[in-house]
């Protein structure tokens, strides 16, 4: 059995089917409705747990689907000129960038604050 393919680790408690005719349906609805800005409330904080010392600025607390998730990441590197990562409602950018990311948050309307410290 192939380790690429997890389609196994989605199917709840689906064990075996005698049916040939048995497609297993994955729920569709697990992907969210994206708030509005105005109704999102992020946090914007400074880590460096667990990446060697290195200091990066963590965003959390996005309601929404990846795909805009990924789009707001993308609009927070573009505007910093430096690079990270979207995923899992968290938005990694590289370096200390809290003050100009809560800058560009609340430009674009969304609900940001700094957080812890």
């Amino acid at each position: 059995m192939s380790k690429k393919n997890n389609d196994w680790k989605k199917r709840d408690c689906v064990v075996y089917s005698t049916s040939n005719d048995f497609e297993y349906n994955y729920d569709a609805d697990d992907t969210q409705e994206t708030l509005p800005p105005s109704q999102q409330k992020l946090k914007v904080m400074l880590d460096k747990k667990a990446r060697a010392g290195k200091q990066v600025t963590l965003i959390e607390g996005f309601v929404g689907n990846e795909e805009d998730l990924k789009e707001l990441g993308k609009l927070l590197k573009t505007k910093c000129g430096v690079g990270g990562s979207a995923k899992d409602g968290e938005i990694l950018i590289q370096g200390d960038h809290r003050d100009k990311v809560l800058q560009v948050l609340l430009q674009a309307g969304y609900g940001a604050k700094k957080s812890g410290g």
